[in-house]
């Protein structure tokens, strides 16, 4: 009698951890399930940032790189800067100096300093903002090296340059001509202290 009493106790055990094992298993898939769903519920909710705009500047002091920076915010595009492999010093932008690197620059068409920044891939973009400040009237060199090594087939151009007071000239043809792709539009002088309310109407004014 005490064999078979034994007996019953410890299938009772057996079937008693059997059920609990169960339970715990079913409210770990049951949590999974629910984080997983939670998790594509969110990702389904986060906003697209994906604008196809880009802001691509040269900023030699800072004003362009602040314009181009109020564009982006206006526009959500991203930015992409232009660097000098050999960075311009003060020396080098003084323009009453007849033999100043940027003077040599400028009075030779056919100069095309180095850039030194990583390059940028255009695939996804539909529109650039391409800005710079204006040296001796017109883009600096550096700007035709950029639209000479890209593509822009199926972009919509936009120039802007900044100065204290030269407008954007011949610029913005010169480097429509140089690049010898996308779609170019008239473009724009700012000065650096230009409001993001300011460019935003100038881009509306675009469409």
């Amino acid at each position: 009698m005490k064999k078979i009493i034994a007996l019953l106790i410890a299938v009772l055990l057996v079937f008693g951890l059997t059920a609990c094992g169960g339970g715990a298993e079913s409210a770990e898939e049951n949590a999974a399930e629910t984080t997983e769903s939670s998790s594509e519920e969110t990702a389904a909710e986060e906003p697209q940032t994906d604008t196809g705009v880009l802001v691509v500047y040269f900023s030699a002091t800072g004003t362009t790189k602040g314009v181009a920076e109020k564009i982006a915010s206006v526009t959500g595009a991203d930015l992409y800067e232009i660097k000098a492999a050999q960075e311009y010093t003060a020396e080098d932008l003084d323009w009453n100096d007849s033999d100043s690197r940027t003077t040599h620059e400028q009075n030779d068409p056919a100069v095309r300093p180095e850039i030194g920044s990583d390059p940028v891939s255009l695939e996804g973009y539909s529109t650039i903002y391409i800005g710079f400040p204006i040296w001796w009237g017109e883009e600096p060199r550096i700007m035709d090296t950029f639209v000479e090594s890209y593509d822009f087939d199926g972009i919509t151009m936009i120039p802007f340059c900044t100065s204290s007071s030269s407008g954007i000239g011949m610029s913005g043809k010169n480097l429509e001509s140089n690049a010898g792709s996308g779609k170019w539009l008239d473009g724009e002088r700012f000065s650096g202290s230009v409001s993001e309310d300011e460019l935003q109407t100038w881009i509306e004014g675009l469409k």
